[in-house]
């Protein structure tokens, strides 16, 4: 695990010493070793930077940038099954000189060439220089797991794990992306390969990119999409068979996740994904295994006594921290450093801190991203199926209809529900889709686009996301299993998984992701949507897999999702931050906000209106990330 960085600069300007700035910005995800290169060819530069965090051999033998003939590797990540990969090699007559599996992705590479993506089981952004082919290659893990961001402008490539590495070449131009700005504000994250700067993208999950370093051609391309598994047809199998079967593979997928030559631990919320984890490795395992959990004082929050009491059943060695409102605010102003990107997703604190909790006892840390996603655990899945299944197309059509010439604002009783305008849009939006995979898109909408027309100073276009992508999943098997696949490419990609590696990284603690295991997503893709939600019980198959370690008794209780209480912080120990940043003064700044609309919705919030808070938490972030990134650089 590590941070990486680089660049290839056709205009051969960029010096070793920016290489080692743009290296060390990365010193949280690696501060136990460093590697700067640069490479010069008949027509450009090209720089590998990495910082090292120490999991798999320890030694000097793991350095980056790692070489091995005509090639060379910069990596981060993990390749599980690096061993068994080897063997193969070694059978083939490959040695090695190291037991890392970096060295397996050189030789492994040598051996199969780019198809060697094909056998790697893990979560990896990698990037290669191929000397005899003058490529370069750019490859991120299936799932997306592991962060690769890159720019090109005026002849200049740059990648990185992290944007700050690129805020420290003098070329790089920090130019906001209205358009990004604008998913943003949607969605508290900015999905797909967009990036909140111009000529900046993200690579996305399941594909590689290839620069040919004689020509400058840019090529990006696809070796794994989930669409393709969710588009299979159905296994035909048992509840029994599907229980068995699931349970075997998330066993196989969570012991992989074990393999480090350091203490690894576990996040345990004490939900049904977290303790399947925690079960299926703790159980037949004779030392017990380190465990961590956020709690609150705001009951309505506090999923700690829960966890406790499920690794009291395991016999885990279990830690836990209650937070404070005075703990969140302390942590509040380290948000944009930690995600230098704008990201508003509300449990970011209670993440970060976890992290910082379980870092003082282990290096590794196992998190139960994924669950919801490929087991249907989101309530929004629910209410897609029901709101567009249940009515007649013609009946929504009417009503999305009628609804367009009523003003919400003049609704008696209703109007003063809680978000009512923004839920009023929705359902209109919905009705006149009649698509379920349309009708996610605006369930996970915090702001409409209307709304955010409302606070944009200047107009921006809608850029492509996977929301809208729907028409490229079969219709063979009801309703479920598309949101979920659409669900896996967006708001598991760009906001859980963005959580949860900026948060650990921040303390150089490796975060792990088991259910996120290629064969897990496969097999779960290929079962009928019935195995996910059945009879209105959402993760049917995962409950039944979970019972057979811990009693249904102690598992059975509303779900609660893991944030932090901001709405109750925001009107007391937060309110003066929520204030200023929100004041008209401080929103004009930037240029790119309209302020009036927001100055008024964060009035009537501190006026106990019923307003969701979270809209005020997405330009509340925007702010803090431009106070750091834009103004005070």
């Amino acid at each position: 695990m590590c941070g990486i960085t680089g660049f290839v600069d056709f205009n051969k300007k960029t010096s070793l010493p920016v290489l080692k700035e743009m290296t060390d910005a990365l010193y949280h995800r690696g501060p136990d070793d460093a590697g700067y290169e640069v490479y010069e060819n008949s027509t450009s530069l090209i720089g590998f930077g990495q910082r090292r965090l120490s999991i798999l051999d320890l030694s000097p033998l793991g350095h980056q940038p790692m070489h091995s003939g005509d090639y060379i590797v910069n990596f981060n990540g993990e390749i599980y099954n690096f061993k068994e990969i080897r063997k193969e090699l070694e059978e083939k007559g490959y040695s090695f000189v190291s037991w890392s599996d970096t060295e397996v992705i050189l030789k492994g590479y040598d051996c199969w060439g780019i198809d060697v993506v094909n056998k790697f089981i893990g979560m990896f952004a990698i990037v290669l220089y191929d000397k005899k082919l003058q490529q370069i290659i750019l490859i991120r893990d299936r799932a997306g797991v592991k962060p690769l961001y890159y720019h090109w402008k005026n002849d200049l490539f740059l990648f990185g794990s992290e944007l700050k590495s690129f805020y420290k070449h003098p070329s790089f131009q920090k130019e906001i992306d209205i358009n990004s700005l604008s998913l943003f504000l949607q969605y508290s994250y900015i999905p797909g390969q967009h990036c909140i700067f111009k000529n900046s993208f993200k690579l996305l999950p399941g594909h590689f990119l290839t620069i040919d370093l004689k020509t400058k051609e840019q090529k990006t391309h696809k070796y794994w999409d989930v669409f393709d598994y969710y588009n299979k047809p159905k296994l035909n199998i048992t509840d029994e068979e599907a229980v068995e079967q699931t349970d075997s593979i998330l066993k196989k997928a969570y012991e992989y996740r074990m393999v480090a030559d350091v203490p690894v631990g576990i996040f345990l919320s004490g939900g049904y994904d977290s303790s399947s984890v925690a079960a299926l490795l703790q159980t037949g395992r004779t030392e017990r295994l380190k465990t961590f959990t956020i709690g609150f004082h705001e009951n309505e929050f506090n999923e700690a006594p829960e966890a406790k009491k499920i690794a009291e059943y395991l016999g885990t060695d279990h830690t836990e921290w209650y937070l404070t409102a005075k703990e969140a605010g302390e942590v509040l102003p380290l948000l944009p450093e930690i995600y230098d990107e704008p990201f508003a997703d509300n449990s970011t604190v209670p993440t970060v801190l976890v992290s910082k909790l379980a870092r003082q006892q282990v290096k590794v840390a196992l998190s139960a991203d994924g669950g919801d996603e490929i087991f249907g655990g989101y309530n929004k899945f629910n209410q897609a199926e029901r709101f567009t299944t249940q009515i007649p197309n013609s009946l929504q059509s009417i009503i999305s209809g009628g609804m367009s010439l009523i003003n919400p604002a003049y609704i008696p009783y209703f109007n003063n529900k809680y978000n009512f305008t923004t839920r009023y849009e929705k359902m209109k939006l919905i009705w006149k889709s009649h698509d379920p995979v349309q009708a996610v898109k605006y369930i996970s909408q915090y702001i409409t686009e209307s709304e955010t027309e409302s606070f944009l100073a200047k107009p921006f276009k809608h850029y492509h996301t996977f929301f809208e992508d729907g028409h490229f999943l079969e219709k063979n098997d009801g309703v479920v299993n598309r949101l979920l696949a659409i669900d896996y490419k967006t708001f598991l990609v760009d906001n859980n998984l963005v959580k949860v590696d900026r948060a650990t990284m921040s303390v150089s603690l490796e975060g792990r992701e088991p259910m996120l295991d290629q064969n897990v997503v496969e097999f779960t893709a290929s079962l009928p949507s019935s195995f996910k939600i059945r009879n209105g019980v959402n993760k049917w198959l995962l409950k039944e897999v979970v019972h057979k370690y811990i009693p249904k008794e102690l598992m059975e209780r509303p779900k609660r999702p893991f944030i932090a209480p901001l709405m109750v912080w925001f009107k007391d120990e937060l309110k003066e931050q929520l204030q200023y940043y929100l004041s008209a003064g401080s929103l004009r700044k930037s240029g790119v906000f309209n302020p009036e609309p927001i100055v008024r919705l964060r009035d009537d919030y501190l006026k106990g209106k019923k307003i969701n808070y979270q809209k005020l938490w997405h330009v509340l972030i925007f702010q803090l990330w431009y106070n750091r990134w834009i103004e005070k650089l």
